[in-house]
């Protein structure tokens, strides 16, 4: 059995722009074209509405069709795979410590920490919502099976408030996860994740931190300083540590960075 770590991009949206692509040039070449039962400006209408409408559908199912093969774990670029495994490495943890991965997905990443970390024991939540709904639970327990990782358990849970004491976990890590939280403080959502992190902790958390959806993350990382953590960085990962500049834009990824430390 291999594992199925399944894609950034969901097939089922593959599946509309496609759909809607297809359903527009029929209707342009029905009605506009051919004009079956439209005449005069009518049939002109149609025919450049849904001839525009069918290009813009075409377009975008180009698009997301290119990420979704650039995300693929079994395609050429690898980039999920890749961004996955770099986070990983900078997730350490002592002998018999326990590490959280907030919003798992498929559980790719709490894995990946586990087997670079298999005398401790790694824990995935999820709140495992419509939006992905490819990615639930079974799916990230078949997927650890599947690579023979036995020091992992997942459980669903909310990034918002999560079920977990003060200082319980002895690193947290994440991935392209709060940015899809709306109507949320960005920044209170990295505090609540380490809120449960103990001190002398390490944390690595990746996400899309633009202006726009976290505000100053410099301020925050000052902050973070002056509360005592031992050490914060904010790494841009479209440098070449993770991505290009030119994937980063390609993929929707820029301003994607790395708040790594320990408290």
């Amino acid at each position: 059995m291999k594992p199925d770590y399944k894609n950034w991009v969901p097939r089922g949206l593959l599946f509309l722009l496609g759909g809607m692509a297809i359903i527009c040039l029929a209707v342009c070449a029905v009605f506009g074209i051919a004009g079956v039962a439209t005449e005069g400006g009518l049939r002109i209408a149609l025919g450049v509405l849904f001839g525009a409408a069918f290009l813009l559908f075409a377009v975008l199912t180009g698009i997301f069709a290119n990420m979704y093969c650039a995300f693929s774990y079994n395609g050429k670029r690898k980039i999920s795979k890749r961004v996955i495994e770099g986070i990983a490495k900078y997730v350490t943890l002592p002998d018999g410590g326990r590490g959280l991965d907030v919003g798992c997905g498929s559980g790719a990443l709490t894995i990946a920490c586990a087997k670079r970390n298999s005398r401790a024991q790694m824990v995935g939540i999820d709140r495992w919502g419509k939006e992905y709904a490819s990615f639930n639970l079974p799916l990230c327990e078949r997927n650890a099976e599947a690579e023979g990782v036995k020091n992992v358990s997942f459980a669903r849970g909310n990034a918002v408030k999560l079920d977990f004491p003060d200082e319980m976990f002895d690193a947290v890590t994440s991935n392209y996860v709060y940015h899809n939280i709306k109507g949320k403080d960005r920044q209170q959502l990295l505090s609540e994740t380490l809120r449960v992190l103990k001190k002398g902790g390490t944390f690595a958390i990746h996400d899309i931190m633009s202006p726009k959806g976290y505000g100053d993350m410099r301020a925050f990382v000052k902050k973070l300083k002056e509360c005592g953590y031992e050490k914060v960085e904010l790494v841009d990962t479209t440098d070449g540590l993770f991505l290009t500049k030119k994937e980063s834009r390609a993929y929707m990824l820029a301003h994607s960075k790395l708040l790594v430390g320990k408290k």
